[in-house]
């Protein structure tokens, strides 16, 4: 019971991830100011992910730094129905995410720490399918309010409850380990696992036996160009997406719809992942699932050109992708948290901030400059780059 308060959380963000690119364009901004806003909060994010990774690991109290993330995010969604400035929303969506990016180590550390090895799969598959059913809420109540023709204020103003009901919920539910050892475990089986194949491999050498095995520790540098390059990727594509959505179907409430069938495509992914999470095939399935992303970042070029219909084809585009998503996310986080020793939480959430950061620039740039078709180009070049890292890894 301790996620309900994530899953508040993401009901809000999953309504303010579609509304706020929007009511930027609709207080007269572009799609440079939305690259701006999100670029910036995203780069501001990096350091502070591992400020919150490194203090909750040294203070072993993890509970503390979820409840400020969500206080915080209820304080300053306030402000935000105070201003239409286009500057005065990007200062406070920066400062949001500085706040935001607070309660992702935490969590993940209490997912690693409260689950043993062999369940840490199943147990992140159910927390992201847990809180992305949360998300999909927020897009529904995006779309009635849209409909409903409720006002900017109205919609951030229920963005900051949700996070007020996130926080009480979490001052409630959420507790502290009272151990902290199963990531200390793990590193310990892997030293000691890679210790008796070089051993195994010395003893054939010395016995003259033709020895094939090659004695190699995980690369993690192309694990985490990897990341670097898919959350470029996905961030270039999805930022501007829905202005895209917009100018195609000529109002906000079938953008909510289509991220509704998107979103829904996760939720379903992310419990599938779990209920497969002793065959998910670990790093070998990673580079199989980048690849399949890219494939369908090459296929909304094709749905771009079609004058007719191209909504349900980008929506049917758009829910195998995010499917496919749910799989990376859970293989990722898992072996994320052996592979990133204690103190060092952030790490993963730093990779991801790095490309998201950038594509969150590259992306509407790109589109305003050039058009989509050629944002669909750059994701799916990026994904197959993402998609050579994760298959190095793999054979590492």
């Amino acid at each position: 019971m301790w996620r309900l308060g994530f899953f508040f959380h993401e009901m809000a963000f999953g309504l303010l991830s579609v509304f706020l690119p929007l009511h930027v364009i609709g207080v007269g901004g572009s799609l440079v100011d939305i690259g701006i806003m999100s670029a910036s909060a995203l780069f501001l994010a990096i350091p502070f992910s591992l400020f919150w990774g490194y203090i909750c690991d040294k203070t072993r109290h993890y509970k503390r730094y979820i409840l400020i993330s969500f206080l915080a995010l209820t304080v300053i969604l306030y402000f935000f129905t105070l201003t239409t400035s286009v500057g005065l929303l990007i200062v406070l969506y920066a400062l949001m995410s500085i706040f935001h990016v607070a309660h992702e180590p935490p969590k993940n550390v209490l997912v690693a720490e409260l689950y043993s090895r062999e369940e840490w799969e199943k147990a992140f598959a159910f927390y992201e399918g847990f809180t992305e059913t949360g998300w999909l809420i927020g897009l529904l109540l995006g779309f009635f309010m849209s409909i409903y023709g409720f006002g900017a204020a109205s919609t951030l103003l229920l963005c900051s409850i949700l996070n007020l009901v996130a926080f009480i919920t979490s001052l409630v539910l959420v507790t502290d380990p009272l151990l902290i050892f199963e990531r200390g475990l793990v590193s310990i089986e892997k030293t000691i696992d890679f210790a008796y194949k070089g051993m195994i491999i010395a003893s054939k050498i010395l016995d003259g036996v033709s020895v094939r095995e090659r004695l190699k520790k995980e690369n993690l540098h192309a694990f985490g160009s990897g990341l670097i390059l898919f959350s470029l990727a996905a961030s270039t594509l999805f930022t501007p997406l829905p202005v895209f959505i917009s100018k195609i179907t000529g109002g906000s409430s079938l953008v909510f719809a289509v991220y509704l069938l998107n979103s829904g495509g996760g939720a379903a992914g992310y419990f599938l992942a779990g209920s497969k999470s002793g065959q998910l095939g670990g790093k070998t399935n990673i580079s199989k699932i980048v690849i399949f992303r890219s494939f369908l970042a090459f296929l909304l070029i094709a749905v771009a050109q079609i004058p007719l219909y191209n909504i349900v084809l980008v929506a049917v585009i758009l829910i195998p992708m995010c499917f496919a998503y749910a799989f990376f996310l859970v293989c990722t986080l898992s072996i994320s948290m052996e592979l990133i020793p204690q103190g060092k939480a952030g790490l993963f959430n730093v990779l991801i901030g790095i490309g998201g950061a950038c594509g969150a620039f590259v992306g509407p740039f790109i589109a305003q400059a050039f058009g989509f078709t050629y944002v669909f180009l750059t994701a799916g070049l990026i994904f197959f780059l993402s998609y050579v890292c994760f298959k190095t890894f793999a054979q590492d």
